[in-house]
């Protein structure tokens, strides 16, 4: 039997084994499974490395590879990650880092059609998911849309929902940007990652009426989330395919 076989035989054996196994499991190393499989170790290296590659094993240096926490599907749209969370049956809550009314910045202003140094409230925070550091959330908005906004407590309230329970926003648009980016050195910390980390980075502007409230940029650690998309053939009559974020929990 050839190499491929033996690889493509141990890595949907490992795969049925994982999806029976708690998170964070320990499993096999590559001399253990070599052995007990009667493949290469290089072969069993292969097998593991592909398993991390899909988010099913994390390898910890110096200690193993362990099960993985399952991954989330959230669909890109107008919810907040509260809402996303409670969806699946996670416990959303927030660190407020920053809650203050402030001069907008150029890419704020720009973004909400604001004049230079218009008040905008800026909320920063970081995100948690039964209690686990998921993304940093740096939100601006209109300050005359929310007065009053930046004397609320958002350590357990979700934004949305106070918008539109307080304010009667609704968002009904948005316009959202995906990019790689680098963990900055003071969000290494509150998310539990090294400094220089890989991310993925949303921009989303959000409004209603065809008036823009809300720019968000999301930061969120590239070992935790994984971006998934379908896409449909470009002779479709929408062709515009749908993105979903995966998050590893």
């Amino acid at each position: 039997m050839t190499d491929r076989p033996k690889f493509r035989a141990l890595v949907e054996e490992l795969r049925a084994q994982i999806e029976a196994l708690p998170v964070g499991t320990s499993v096999p190393s590559e001399r253990a499974l070599a052995a007990e499989s009667g493949v290469s170790r290089m072969t069993a290296r292969r097998a593991l490395d592909e398993l991390t590659r899909e988010g099913r094993l994390v390898r910890e240096v110096g200690r193993g590879s362990f099960v993985a926490r399952p991954a989330v599907n959230l669909p890109l749209h107008l919810t907040g990650f509260t809402e996303d969370m409670a969806a699946r049956g996670i416990r959303a809550s927030s660190r407020v880092l920053s809650l203050v009314e402030t001069p907008a910045d150029p890419f704020t202003a720009e973004a909400l059609g604001l004049g230079d140094g218009a008040p905008v409230v800026r909320l920063d925070r970081v995100r948690l998911a039964d209690e686990r550091p998921m993304a940093i959330e740096r939100t601006a908005l209109d300050a005359s849309v929310v007065p009053g906004l930046a004397e609320v407590d958002f350590s357990t309230q979700s934004l949305y929902s106070v918008l539109e329970s307080r304010y009667g926003v609704r968002f009904d648009a948005g316009e959202q940007t995906i990019r790689a980016a680098i963990i900055r050195p003071e969000d290494a910390e509150e998310l539990g990652v090294e400094r220089g980390s890989a991310a993925l980075e949303f921009v989303r502007v959000s409004g209603r009426g065809g008036q823009a409230i809300e720019r968000t940029v999301s930061t969120y650690p590239g070992d935790r989330f994984e971006l998934s998309a379908q896409i449909a053939p470009v002779t479709a009559q929408e062709s515009g395919g749908r993105s979903a974020l995966r998050v590893r929990r």
